[in-house]
Parts: structure tokens; sequence; C-alpha cells
């Protein structure tokens, strides 16, 4: 399971002219299902991304987590994460898990996440979406349930 985890203001999903889900300060996480993922790849990701010490303290340090700060979080699947780009030019999605699992998962990640953070908003699975957001520091973190080692 790969994440890429963003510093936040704000965050507001589209779909059309319609603005389906939004976020104030938190972080914003695209998630990638790729093929074999289980649920304690989500349980690892869950952990790690809530207690990642990415915001300042009164000192300006990155101290504090998303859980010290009481902040949001918007979580938007997105399986081009898996995309391989090493051969040829067009990416290929092999790795990334058959949707009907990777909903699952997904879903699995957001009731995990909800149980922890106050605030917990998404994007639609499987739906073309508009992100807008303002991006803090910038501040962005690659994570990956298979690189723990």
């Amino acid at each position: 399971m790969r994440s890429v985890v963003q510093r936040v203001d704000r965050v507001r999903v589209h779909i059309g002219d319609k603005r389906i889900s939004e976020i104030e300060r938190g972080l914003l996480v695209f998630l990638g299902i790729e093929q074999g993922d289980l649920e304690n790849d989500a349980d690892y990701l869950c952990d790690k991304i809530i207690n990642l010490r990415i915001f300042e303290d009164e000192k300006g340090k990155m101290n504090l987590s998303l859980l010290d700060i009481r902040g949001e979080m918007m979580v938007v699947s997105q399986f081009t994460l898996l995309g391989d780009c090493r051969k040829g030019r067009r990416p290929s999605f092999t790795g990334a898990e058959n949707p009907d699992r990777a909903r699952l998962l997904c879903d699995y990640f957001i009731r995990n996440i909800k149980n922890k953070i106050n605030h917990v908003a998404q994007g639609e699975f499987q739906a073309m979406m508009s992100i807008e957001l303002i991006n803090n520091g910038p501040v962005t973190m690659l994570l990956d349930s298979r690189r723990i080692f």
C-alpha cells in the first residue's frame, strides 16, 4: 500500500461543479492499493500517518503529529500511485489491486482512521475528481507499507 501524504491548510474535492468533501488544516492522503495488500498494510499506514511528526511546534520545529494538533484528514484513493513507468512511455498499472478488493481495503483504511481522527473526509472511489488544495510548507511524504525496513 502506497501513500502520498501532504500537509495542507485546506482541501476541497469536486466532481464536476459539485463539491463533495473538504477539510481544513491537516493531511491529504492519496492512497494506492497494491495487489496482495492486506488489512495489516492499512493498519501500518494508518498508524504511521496519524503519528508522523510533521507539524510545527511553538518553536517552528516539525515535532507535532496530526493527533497532537487535532487536525483533519482527506483520503483520496489513487491507483496511479502504482503506475510502473520503467518501460516505454505509458505507465503500466498491472501492480494495482483490482477495484473491488481495492475498495474494500480503502474503506477499511478510512474506517480505521475515523476511529482515531475527529474529521475525516474522502474522495469518491473510481471517480474523476478535481482536487483543490493549499499545501502547507510544502511538506510531502511518501510512505509504502512494503518498505518498512
